[in-house]
């Protein structure tokens, strides 16, 4: 193994770790809120996917970086989704219109 291989692989392991430690530390009633408010980094990684792809060579590479993007667009798409439904819930309800008696003859 090469000393690049073993670098980028140490610190995928580490990213790995940090972030299980920073999400499990979340209470439930704000994952929602910070999951939308973050948005703007799922962008960062469809821009990182097209970049990479980029750099593609082989018909292996290629096939990578096109599941890489469509999951980046999944996770772009599927937050945008959550914030939507999110903020929906926020939005107050019409008031109930008052129905008619029908035991009364209109009189």
């Amino acid at each position: 193994m090469s000393a690049g291989l073993v670098s980028d692989i140490s610190i995928f392991v580490l990213a790995i770790l940090a972030g299980y430690e920073v999400i499990s530390k979340v209470p439930s009633t704000l994952h929602t809120p910070l999951m939308s408010a973050s948005n703007a980094i799922h962008g960062i990684v469809v821009v990182g996917a097209m970049i990479t792809a980029a750099q593609a060579h082989d018909a292996t590479g290629y096939v990578l970086m096109f599941v890489a993007s469509v999951f980046a667009a999944m996770n772009v798409v599927g937050g945008y989704a959550v914030t939507d439904r999110m903020l929906e819930m926020f939005k107050k309800r019409p008031a109930p219109q008052p129905q008619a008696d029908p035991t009364k003859n209109g009189n």
